[in-house]
């Protein structure tokens, strides 16, 4: 291909509205364009890098057994209520109306898709277990489109549904699943931890994210560096002890203490002259509509999946003010667990202060000295908060640390979440009628090119890896009006074309530099520069990517020598990926 004729609108400038590196950059190779909030176009440079992480993405689903298929992005908003999930979804969902009078919705997943067509086709344990997957465009109405192709109303998505007669037929699915998607990502080229997670509105009892580390991250990532423990922000737990010292039988009585129109922990601490960490919030929630109490440490933040886990609640909202009032008979500001009337969780840090400060449940007043385990129950302590940086890790003690993560894939275990609410069974081989157990695995296609730029680049430009890069080889030759010199880049281009690489050359009349800045800005692995005064000596350059000073070798059999070092390259990857893959077969108990 001549980049003349290959459309790659480069910038010089970074746009206004781009911070991360990948929007920015993605931007200013020429690879994308924005049509509007949330909304892109994949130029030719850009699809690509697309259409490359697909061929990847299928040939691994491919080799698992799973079986393609495509399914409407429209969607009736009738099973989404059947599921359950209308609510849940709430604004993200977008909703139209078709023919006047039709509800629909664009689909941001396929759940319901897919269990509909289930108990439309499958009648028998015989015909189980199955994997469906499609690669498909999704919608949601995302209220803050952000990241470039990160975080967007539209997007490119693999999900994969394990549909199975037993649990083991799940798990063999899961694990089919997880590790093909590390074959994915490893011959990718993208880097990626796999943590514990949340499965949020999708459902289910297990699942695992993959990650890739970068500043820029939308999630927090809980990790051990001792035992290699990783899971999200939403999931990750706090090693300790679940009980702390019995309470001081010589502690003074509590005192009630004035604290005129002081509500927040910030505001009554500082009134009382205490620290925040000797101080406890409550917080009232509605678990499936109840009220209930959770109570935390002052400096702590609340993990509402912990929260809702602990009530083993299937949906979790704050408790609007007149509610909170309703519910405990005290305004927002000074709620206290002495007592409370609601039900209540306690963190377990608080069983492990000597005395605490709480509210009052009276207007203006708030309680010190006040001992758990005497002065309010401790029967139901739990992990309710987010871990921090140097709590003790659940698994082997040490500190945890944090980073920001981009997500890019994620697996769960549904069971039987939607089979048994849409009604999707089998007959087994007693004939009983059971409800099929099913499994969800989704890729975030354009979040893997995302995620390649936020861990591959530099301030020049992209470093691609290999396996997805627009092009594997970018020839540039210095003089194009020189005969020799084009004849020399033609010759070559064809050559390692015929050997089945990915050949970019830059044909433009420019000067040298202009085409420097512009090959390291798209990314190409490996650039080969062809000038008068190289071929007067024999050689041509050439410089990978991420190499500080490029090298020169002969012009006679060049082709022969890029094409074998490409083969090279991509014999060290796959070593690479090859030993990841012993490792992980390694680490999995016997």
């Amino acid at each position: 291909m001549r980049w003349s004729r290959a459309l790659i609108p480069t910038l010089k400038e970074t746009p206004a509205d781009a911070v991360a590196p990948s929007h920015v950059l993605l931007l200013r190779a020429g690879m994308i364009r924005q049509l509007g909030a949330g909304a892109y176009t994949y130029l030719p440079l850009g699809l690509r890098v697309l259409h490359k992480a697909v061929r990847i993405i299928r040939e691994e689903m491919d080799a698992t057994g799973a079986l393609e298929l495509l399914m409407p992005a429209l969607q009736p908003v009738e099973l989404w209520k059947e599921s359950g999930r209308y609510e849940a979804y709430g604004d993200l969902l977008m909703k139209l109306v078709v023919s006047k009078s039709h509800h629909m919705a664009l689909g941001p997943t396929h759940e319901e898709v897919i269990t509909d067509l289930t108990r439309d086709l499958i009648r028998s344990y015989k015909q189980l277990p199955l994997t469906l997957y499609q690669i498909q465009t999704k919608f949601r109405d995302e209220p803050r489109p952000r990241f470039g192709v990160v975080r967007t109303r539209e997007f490119l998505m693999k999900d994969a549904y394990s549909l199975g007669a037993t649990v083991d037929q799940l798990n063999q699915s899961y694990e089919l699943m997880y590790e093909a998607y590390c074959r994915v990502f490893d011959r990718c080229g993208t880097p990626y931890v796999i943590v514990e997670a949340e499965s949020g509105p999708i459902g289910g009892d297990s699942s695992h994210e993959f990650m890739v580390p970068c500043s820029t991250g939308e999630d927090t990532v809980i990790q051990c560096a001792g035992c290699g423990y990783a899971a999200n922000q939403e999931r990750a737990e706090i090693g300790g002890g679940a009980a702390g010292a019995a309470p001081d039988p010589a502690a003074p009585p509590y005192e009630r203490v004035a604290t005129p129109n002081k509500r927040t922990i910030r505001e009554v601490c500082e009134f009382l002259g205490v620290p925040e960490e000797t101080s406890a919030k409550l917080l009232v929630y509605l678990a499936d509509g109840r009220p209930v109490a959770a109570l935390l440490r002052g400096d702590h933040e609340l993990n509402e999946s912990k929260l809702r886990r602990a009530f083993q609640a299937n949906s979790l909202v704050a408790a609007e003010a007149a509610e909170v009032e309703k519910a405990t008979g005290t305004p927002l500001g000074f709620l206290g667990p002495v007592a409370i009337k609601i039900p209540m969780v306690v963190d377990r840090a608080i069983a492990a202060m000597p005395a605490v400060v709480v509210g009052g449940n009276a207007v203006d007043v708030h309680l010190k000295g006040v001992v758990p385990g005497r002065d309010f129950a401790l029967a139901a302590l739990a992990d309710i908060r987010n871990a921090q940086a140097g709590d003790p890790c659940p698994k082997c003690g040490s500190a945890l640390q944090i980073t920001a993560g981009l997500e890019i894939g994620h697996v769960f275990k549904l069971g039987t979440k939607y089979s048994k609410a849409m009604g999707a069974t089998y007959l087994d081989e007693a004939g009983h009628e059971v409800a099929v157990i099913m499994g969800c695995y989704g890729i975030g296609v354009n979040r893997i090119i995302a995620g390649a730029v936020e861990a591959g680049h530099d301030k020049s430009g992209i470093l691609w890896p290999l396996a997805i890069a627009p092009y594997q080889v970018l020839i540039v030759p210095l003089q194009v009006k020189n005969e020799q010199v084009m004849n020399q880049a033609t010759a070559l281009e064809q050559e390692l074309e015929a050997a089945g690489l990915d050949v970019l050359t830059d044909d433009r009349d420019q000067r040298a530099g202009v085409k420097f800045n512009d090959a390291d800005l798209i990314g190409v692995p490996l650039r080969v520069v062809i000038g008068e005064r190289g071929l007067k000596d024999g050689v041509v350059e050439i410089k990978w990517r991420d190499w500080a000073a490029a090298e020169q070798i002969p012009a006679a059999g060049s082709g022969v020598a890029i094409a074998q070092l490409i083969a090279t390259a991509r014999a060290e990857h796959d070593r690479l990926c090859e030993e990841r893959r012993r490792a992980r077969a390694a680490a999995k108990p016997a």
